[in-house]
């Protein structure tokens, strides 16, 4: 799929090209990867497009036809969807260096609403990163968060969730300074928590385990790391770089936002508006 996303391929191919049966191809790829054949290459098709914007002078029309899409209008209303923002305010926010810097404000406890809390595990050497966690109503990383924290050291991670199901993913992103910008930064580290089913205001706890991404993880389409321009300043000359190695325990200045403090500074409007 990652070498032949602009093509139009079908679940028919796919599966002939595996020596499988549509149904057995279907039910073995959710097993590896958590989600469907269609809904993966979608995924692989919008996280191109996102690099193409940044790093190409394409524009949205080109864009469309290369990454495997026939409609103008079909693409952008499922890259809205999925990154929350349109490709052209996108392309935009990425490239304005005015923009203010992402600041989360110190969540108040909200009336009925549960939280959730736990650890983040390192691999050994990772070097510097950013780590976004979030809640997201699908087990794929896209649009808003119900409720998202960023950490620059490993710490706690608090997150506060209405009632309903929610599944608690990070993604873990380089602090590299010397990368040309704008440009589409993939994760390092992945992670999955428990899903939690909250309710009643009442307190969960899942850790989540980092790890190295593999072909088999489905692309980060959530716009927030090309956007948070904090983690994009880079630093003054003669500065030396984060200590790398495995974080100890440390608090950003700010803590937890709900999914309108976490884009609203760059995207300057709220979700379903």
């Amino acid at each position: 799929m990652w070498q032949h996303y602009a093509d139009p391929l079908s679940l028919e191919q796919l599966a002939e090209t595996a020596s499988y049966s549509k149904f057995h191809y279907t039910r073995i790829f959710n097993q590896l990867t958590g989600t469907s054949p269609g809904r993966f290459l979608t995924a692989i098709r919008l996280f191109m497009a996102k690099r193409h914007l940044l790093e190409t002078p394409a524009s949205v029309t080109d864009i469309t036809y290369r990454v495997g899409y026939n409609s103008l209008g079909t693409f952008t209303s499922r890259f809205t969807r999925s990154v929350g923002v349109s490709p052209t305010r996108y392309r935009l926010l990425a490239q304005d260096d005015d923009l203010p810097p992402l600041v989360l404000p110190a969540a108040g406890a909200g009336h009925g609403l549960s939280t959730v809390t736990g650890q983040l595990f390192f691999p050994t050497d990772v070097g510097p990163v950013r780590v976004y966690v979030g809640a997201f109503n699908t087990p794929i990383v896209e649009g808003y968060p119900q409720a998202c924290d960023i950490l620059d050291e490993a710490r706690p991670f608090r997150l506060e969730i209405p009632d309903g199901l929610w599944f608690i993913r990070a993604t873990a992103v380089a602090v590299d300074d010397d990368c040309p910008l704008p440009q589409v930064r993939p994760p390092r580290l992945v992670g999955t928590g428990w899903a939690v089913r909250a309710r009643g205001g009442r307190v969960y706890s899942t850790d989540v385990q980092l790890r190295e991404v593999t072909q088999l993880d489905l692309p980060i389409l959530l716009a927030l790391p090309e956007l948070d321009r904090a983690r994009r300043t880079r630093r003054p000359p003669g500065q030396p770089r984060a200590a790398t190695g495995r974080p100890e325990a440390a608090r950003t200045s700010a803590a937890l936002a709900r999914p309108c403090d976490c884009l609203e500074p760059a995207l300057g409007r709220r979700p379903g508006t």
